[in-house]
């Protein structure tokens, strides 16, 4: 008979982190500057680990990672810092051909995610027909439907992910969590994809409040799915954790800037390389400054 699974999840960041492995695929929730796993990314770059095929729909994580040197091959839709359009760490390593590259449309990986989160091989699409996305992916196939119709279609292969790594607003020790922003985007098909997820969050909360009638319909995945709990208030900064905090654009912009050998160092003396999240928090201005930034209007 098999162990029951753990229903204190709770975890420190260098213990989620351990449980990752070079060269496995790691999906990175979140969306450009919201709600990415900052903290967990940062704890990467502290790490050894290397060779990492990262699915992400790409913001300063991506962007990190690769001034790192920890990517082997990048999947994604975009990387974008949004009101900063082009992150200067990923366009400099992607110019240097510092690691392969699957580059789809926002469709496609979203599609890829679902079909590994439903564990089919692909799932069918008319998405990429008639672009350069077949032919620079030689990878995805096209097929015939077997129906009276016979389209081709394009046959978008499953992303199966190592593990994921998500932020939510709020969780319970035992994975029930709630994504409380606007924007939860594809973070459930992530979850569901990944043999393992990890989740940091804004704060810890007991069961009863996290899964109450209100809070039922802001709840992304079963917890189930679930591996480990990180409490990191201001985890996702620099990017949005709203309602908490928006994005800190002149963080942002100090990060963009850092790109010769000289400035990235010292940014990563400044801000990552640090003892804890809490030090890097004070070191990013503090809990009052990060809270009192306005949440985005799109």
């Amino acid at each position: 008979m098999s162990a029951a699974a753990p229903t204190d999840k709770r975890m420190t960041l260098s213990q989620a982190v351990a449980q990752l492995r070079d060269g496995m695929t790691v999906g990175i929730g979140g969306w450009a500057t919201r709600r990415k796993p900052m903290a967990l990314v940062r704890e990467i770059l502290r790490s050894p680990l290397k060779d990492l095929t990262v699915v992400s729909y790409g913001g300063p994580d991506v962007g990190l990672l690769a001034a790192a040197g920890k990517l082997r091959k990048l999947v994604f839709g975009f990387v974008s810092l949004d009101v900063l359009p082009l992150d200067m760490h990923f366009r400099n390593a992607r110019q240097a051909g510092a690691f392969e590259v699957m580059e789809l449309d926002e469709g496609l990986v979203q599609l890829g995610l679902r079909a590994a989160a439903m564990r089919v091989p692909f799932l069918p699409t008319r998405v990429g027909l008639g672009t350069d996305i077949l032919a620079r992916n030689p990878g995805i196939k096209t097929i015939r439907s077997p129906y009276a119709d016979g389209d081709t279609l394009v046959a978008m292969p499953a992303l199966k992910l190592d593990a994921a790594l998500l932020h939510v607003t709020e969780s319970d020790e035992r994975g029930n969590c709630t994504i409380q922003s606007p924007d939860p985007f594809f973070d459930e098909a992530m979850a569901r994809a990944a043999d393992r997820t990890f989740i940091t969050c804004e704060r810890i909360a007991p069961t009863a409040k996290v899964c109450d009638h209100a809070n039922a319909r802001l709840q992304p995945f079963e917890r189930s799915v679930v591996t480990g709990v990180i409490e990191a208030p201001f985890g996702a900064h620099p990017t949005a954790g709203v309602p908490g905090y928006g994005i800190d654009v002149e963080h942002l912009k100090e990060y963009n800037a850092a790109t010769t050998p000289e400035g990235w160092a010292d940014y990563r003396r400044r801000f990552v390389d640090l003892a804890s999240h809490d030090d890097y928090i004070a070191a990013a201005g503090g809990r009052l400054a990060i809270a009192s930034i306005a949440p985005p209007v799109y």
